[in-house]
């Protein structure tokens, strides 16, 4: 059963580009003879490493999408590794991820129905009451401060205020 992989390898800066391309084209013989197919092959050019790797601080970077056994890609990564001029190498199975961002994707769009629907607004409560509420003093202020009666004004109570929600 063929699955779909990608091959990343990094060859040494110092190749001549006809040797970087009779590489590319030994690796993709190889996977062609042994039952796989070679989907897209992307040159990326010559990059600066994150680390040194055998001694080297840039390189060139080759991806290849490939559709292969699993035998198949065990023999490539064994070449990749006696490969002389390359210098680094990792292989990703895509189907596997493929259908990961697929449930990924199809969940997210779940989601989105579920919000892109109207939302009602609830009843607001009365602005007179907000105003009473925001004015009035906390209840602990007021069980500490002293009821001082005056004689215009009546005198305030010292329980606490019951909030109308």
């Amino acid at each position: 059963m063929n699955r779909t992989y990608e091959i990343m390898f990094i060859v040494r800066p110092d190749v001549e580009e006809a040797d970087l391309d009779k590489l590319i084209e030994g690796f993709s013989a190889n996977i062609t003879s042994g039952g796989g197919e070679v989907k897209s092959v992307e040159k990326m050019g010559r990059r600066r490493l994150a680390y040194t790797v055998r001694k080297f601080n840039d390189g060139f970077y080759v991806l290849l999408n490939v559709g292969a056994p699993g035998s198949l890609i065990g023999e490539i990564e064994r070449r990749l590794r006696v490969s002389e001029p390359v210098i680094k190498f990792i292989t990703v199975r895509m189907d596997e991820e493929e259908k990961r961002l697929a449930k990924v994707k199809a969940l997210r769009d779940t989601k989105v129905k579920r919000s892109s629907q109207p939302i009602v607004p609830q009843a607001a409560p009365a602005p007179a009451a907000v105003t009473a509420a925001a004015e009035a003093p906390e209840p602990s202020a007021l069980a500490e401060a002293p009821v001082v009666a005056e004689p215009d004004v009546p005198a305030i109570a010292t329980e606490p205020i019951a909030a109308a929600v």
